[in-house]
């Protein structure tokens, strides 16, 4: 049977403790017995604690955009397009966790990191997409409106990201999928 690479391993083990135990709490002798590897080797990949946690950040940004562009990619309509950026979300939510649903992985990460630390930078620009996402698509709806456009989307990213919030609080989807039904009504009455 051939070995996973390390990197690989490592990364694996990582989001699985990132996300069910927190960065802060998760040490560097866990990641490497999760993986199954040396702690030499965590070194071979990652220069720090800290480059593993960006390596960890950019695939869950990774992951969810591969969420959304499946979504996307079915959706024949602007509103469709719209609504598949919180079916990204709904599918996010609906992984099988180890230890149940906790919310947004990027959030709960940057919630341990200090101020200017480059990982929240790092989801703020997760966010930031995530937001210029729903805005290209409003701007679909609402065509030569861009100020209209960039304002429900605002509006939209809100409501998303509080119902995310609520949903990692309540440990399921519901809060998600109440919000896609907002956003909907919303949609329609544009």
């Amino acid at each position: 049977m051939k070995r996973r690479p390390a990197r690989a391993s490592l990364l694996e083990a990582a989001a699985r403790l990132f996300y069910a135990d927190g960065v802060s709490a998760t040490g560097i002798d866990s990641i490497t017995a999760a993986a199954g590897v040396a702690k030499k080797s965590l070194y071979n990949n990652f220069t720090s604690k800290a480059d593993l946690v960006a390596a960890y950040l950019a695939a869950r940004h990774e992951e969810w955009l591969t969420l959304y562009r499946g979504r996307v990619a079915a959706a024949a309509t602007p509103r469709e397009r719209v609504l598949a950026v919180f079916d990204a979300y709904i599918d996010h939510a609906n992984f099988a966790y180890e230890h149940g649903f906790r919310g947004c992985g990027l959030l709960n990460a940057a919630a341990e990191l200090p101020a200017g630390a480059p990982g929240r930078q790092a989801v703020r620009q997760h966010k930031e997409e995530v937001e210029g996402l729903l805005r290209k698509h409003v701007a679909e709806l609402l065509r030569g409106q861009d100020k209209t456009a960039a304002r429900v989307a605002r509006h939209l990213a809100f409501l998303l990201e509080g119902s995310m919030a609520r949903a990692g609080l309540e440990g399921e989807d519901g809060c998600l999928q109440e919000a896609r039904m907002i956003a909907a009504q919303m949609l329609e009455q544009l």
